[in-house]
């Protein structure tokens, strides 16, 4: 069993974010996956920006804020 940081990004409203999230490698058919308590963590994340509240989602990831551009 292998373990890997990678980076995932999370898109919600106007907001995307960077965060860091531990994948397990194994032999079986699953692989990779991520442990329960890592996928707590997206979701927690993807909850703080859908409501909005930066604030705890930048303890979890890189927030950025999108802006749309226009071309006339």
């Amino acid at each position: 069993m292998n373990t890997k940081v990678q980076t995932k990004i999370i898109h919600e409203g106007d907001y995307m974010a960077e965060i860091q999230v531990e994948l397990t490698y194994t032999n079986h058919d699953w692989s990779p996956y991520l442990s329960l308590a890592e996928a707590q963590k997206l979701d927690q994340l993807r909850l703080a920006l859908r409501q909005n509240d930066i604030k705890t989602a930048s303890r979890l990831a890189r927030i950025y804020h999108l802006t749309p551009v226009v071309v006339a």
